[in-house]
């Protein structure tokens, strides 16, 4: 067996010690309002809303591990599942409460409010959710901030150390997702006090994650055989197709249950969800064929995608028709951005911030230009609706978030490449992270199909072999 060294060792270390740590917290009953406000149809959506926002997590594994090579299918899934149980484990012990804790500065809340879910499971519930549990509300919360260090992943795949992302996954839940969460959506965040709406994470989830994910892949520099000019086969376009359909899938969960209750703004946000989806996945797909391309399962998968995530900061603001505008507009920008980043020598593997940064940031503007108290009347109007100044509102606080999370998550993946090599080897990067990161491998059958033309006619031959190493 391997002789480890203590740098291997501290994250069982520290695990170890919070394990401790949590034996000696006071055992507090469960919640019971005596029936005086909690209202069971919230209660039994929102639990199931978190649920589904659970499921974008492997959904996501699925999408970004069809779309890398074969030799890195496992380490870039399993980048995206572990982010449970790291950010799990922080949410409990400190994150929820940085989060939503008392607030300082209208920047981030108090460690202590919260510690290790004290005053959550029995305690009162949130100002903003008060028909459901402060326990449930934390849940629902907790799994927005487990799948938004996931989104970074695509962009620094088939690159970066295990170890590395792991520690970059607690200091970005710590350092930039806590920070954005507490100005964006605590009464007293300092984005929310400025009047900026962001309905289920436009900025706190997909621009942070974006930003990130560009800080990433200029920190790591390009892969080598993005230097060659050469091109890497999607591993597996079939689990493209079903992680594009997790994520619409528990998309409902992400936008509809943001609501925090089963209510007509659910409805309503349910409704855009599925229309800037369907619009935006067609608007990819279509623009790609005026470009001169085929029609393709990974333009309409990402395409969708895109719309899924220009949709969410303004799924519980705008009308279902305007929804349609938004899909197609945000599709056909990041579609645009992929192109001239394809140009560039930018590495971004998946174009993690063509589609999460820019489409958070197009979605940020929409609403700016869409909402209307007609949907709901705790948002604005916006631009569209005769009120120029919520649109700048929205233009400052995206502004803020692109400017915080791009310039933190860049010190991020500088102190980790400082303390130990963020990046694998070049040897390493070669064989695949599969092999050398996990002692594991993926293998598949190979379907090999040679078409041949005689006289107009085509013949076809079909040969399945299996995987060489």
């Amino acid at each position: 067996m391997k002789k480890v060294g203590f740098k291997e060792a501290l994250p069982f270390l520290l695990l170890a010690a919070l394990a401790i740590a949590a034996i000696f917290v006071p055992s507090l009953p469960t919640f019971d309002d005596g029936g005086k406000s909690y209202v069971g149809a919230d209660i039994a959506w929102v639990i199931v809303a978190a649920a589904l926002v659970f499921l974008m997590t492997p959904g996501l594994a699925f999408f970004y591990g069809g779309m890398v090579h074969r030799k890195n299918v496992i380490s870039t899934m399993i980048k995206s599942v572990v982010a449970a149980g790291v950010v799990s484990v922080i949410w409990v012990a400190f994150g929820f409460s940085l989060c939503f804790g008392d607030s300082i500065g209208g920047f981030i809340g108090s460690p202590s409010t919260f510690l290790f879910f004290k005053g959550v499971v029995s305690g009162e519930p949130w100002s903003l959710a008060p028909t459901i549990p402060k326990g449930l509300f934390s849940v629902f919360q907790l799994m927005f901030a487990i799948i938004t260090p996931g989104l970074v992943v695509g962009a620094v795949a088939e690159r970066i150390r295990f170890t590395s992302y792991i520690l970059f996954t607690a200091l970005f839940c710590i350092l930039v997702y806590a920070p954005l969460a507490h100005m964006s959506w605590h009464p007293d965040g300092f984005l929310f006090k400025m009047g900026a709406l962001d309905f289920a994470g436009g900025t706190v989830v997909h621009i942070s994650a974006g930003c990130a994910a560009l800080a990433g892949a200029i920190v790591l520099k390009r892969r080598k055989i993005h230097i060659d000019g050469g091109e890497v086969p999607p591993a597996n376009v079939p689990y493209v197709l079903i992680g594009t359909g997790l994520l619409w899938f528990g998309w409902f969960g992400f936008n509809a249950g943001s609501a925090l209750g089963a209510n007509s703004l659910a409805v309503s946000a349910f409704l855009t969800t599925n229309t800037a989806a369907a619009a935006a996945g067609l608007s990819w797909m279509f623009f790609d064929v005026i470009r001169g391309k085929k029609p393709s399962v990974l333009g309409f998968c990402i395409g969708a995608v895109v719309g899924l995530v220009a949709i969410t900061p303004a799924a519980g603001f705008v009308a279902v028709p305007q929804s349609i505008f938004i899909g197609v507009v945000a599709a056909i920008i990041s579609n645009v951005v992929v192109y001239y980043k394809q140009k560039s020598k930018l590495d971004d593997t998946l174009d993690v911030f063509p589609c999460h940064g820019v489409g958070g940031m197009v979605g940020m503007l929409m609403t700016g230009l869409f909402a209307t108290k007609t949907v709901n009347g705790a948002g604005a109007d916006g631009l569209f609706y005769g009120n120029p100044e919520f649109f700048f509102t929205q233009v400052k606080a995206m502004l803020v978030a692109v400017g915080y999370s791009f310039a933190v998550s860049f010190i991020i993946f500088k102190l980790i490449n400082f303390i130990s090599p963020l990046r694998v080897s070049s040897e390493e990067e070669e064989l695949g992270l599969d092999a050398t990161q996990h002692n594991e491998k993926y293998v598949q059958g190979t379907l090999l199909v040679k078409t041949t033309s005689e006289n107009g006619s085509y013949v076809r031959e079909v040969e399945v072999l299996a995987e060489k190493d």
